[in-house]
């Protein structure tokens, strides 16, 4: 079930600290993006950075499209880090959470063409929650 107005997702209190610490730490292609998702520069649509949601931290997050942005560096080709963001998606999902996920080298080399893909997401995401 898509849910039309979004009020507040439950999180764990004790990752608030922990998602301050990795703003304030953020990684070169988390502010290369934030460039663009800062200010509601992205189709003004109002972006936070490592964001808790549930038991999870993600790094840019929409409230209103429902939508979490990851990126994702070399360690996440390990296979326990695969598993754990299989796990951490569905779990997101579960919670109407939208997951799109792009490579720090995207970012970093290519990223008009990142743009253009979470343009294309939030066009999607506006007609599925009817926006």
């Amino acid at each position: 079930m898509i849910m039309k107005e979004f009020t507040f997702l439950h999180y764990n209190p004790k990752l608030k600290k922990y998602a301050r610490q990795l703003r304030n730490n953020s990684t070169k292609s988390e502010r290369e993006l934030w460039k663009y998702l800062k200010g509601r520069n992205m189709k003004g649509y109002d972006f936070h950075r490592q964001k808790p949601i549930d038991e999870y931290i993600v790094d840019f997050f929409c409230p209103k499209l429902m939508l979490a942005i990851e990126l994702d560096g070399y360690s996440h080709l390990l296979e326990e880090y695969q598993k754990k963001d299989r796990r951490k998606e569905y779990q997101l999902m579960q919670l109407g959470v939208k997951t799109i996920r792009f490579w720090d080298d995207e970012v970093l080399d290519d990223i008009d063409n990142v743009l253009r893909v979470i343009e294309e997401i939030i066009k999607e995401r506006e007609k599925e929650l009817e926006l």
